[in-house]
């Protein structure tokens, strides 16, 4: 197991002198070690450097390839949605929803979101007053990212872009961060300058 977790090189070294990512890669060859079918990992690259978290994610990706089940307990929404084949959103020990990352994304399909650049100023509040937009933001030199509270309001945004000879157009589908934030909400939290 030191082999295969890159820890071979360390065996006579005391764990105290581990980096964060060692002693994570550690705790997972620990429980392997009774090949265990069932892993359960909580928060297991919080704290690792981007290169330690990436190789850390393979390994968890090749068990999984084995076929070993494991449950990913973490608030870091990207690596939930990368490594995840269901998502079970909690709250306050309650379950909201389980669903795949896709499903969850499509569910909330309000959440897309339509980037543009040197879109007339009077297009963009067009925009903002048609149905289905949940808002526009806008930005410096006629960008601004659209909000769309309804996905079939996407069609109709872009239909009036194009008309109005906008060509910098990018589309968003929603990240499980945005799906997470509309099902808890903000919880009052704001940040001011």
């Amino acid at each position: 197991m030191l082999e295969r977790f890159g820890l071979a090189d360390r065996a006579d070294v005391k764990v105290e002198t581990f980096s964060r990512g060692m002693k994570q890669r550690l705790h997972l060859a620990r429980g392997l070690v009774g090949h265990a079918r069932l892993i359960i990992l909580d928060e297991p690259t919080m704290g690792m450097d981007p290169v330690a978290a990436r190789a850390f994610r393979d390994l968890v990706r090749a068990m999984r390839d084995e076929g070993r089940t494991l449950l990913l307990a973490t608030h870091d929404m990207a690596e939930a949605e990368e490594l995840c084949d269901r998502v079970t959103l909690v709250n306050e020990g309650r379950i909201l929803t389980t669903e795949s990352p896709e499903a969850l994304s499509t569910l909330m399909s309000r959440h897309g979101h339509i980037d543009v650049e040197e879109a007339p100023e009077a297009l963009l509040k067009e925009i903002a007053g048609l149905d289905g937009i949940a808002s526009v933001e806008p930005a410096e030199q006629g960008a601004a990212r659209i909000r769309l509270q309804d996905g079939d309001a996407a069609g109709r945004v872009l239909s009036l872009l194009v008309a109005a000879g906008v060509t910098r157009i990018r589309t968003g589908r929603p990240s499980l961060d945005d799906v997470y934030v509309d099902m808890l909400g903000e919880r009052g939290l704001k940040v001011s300058a």
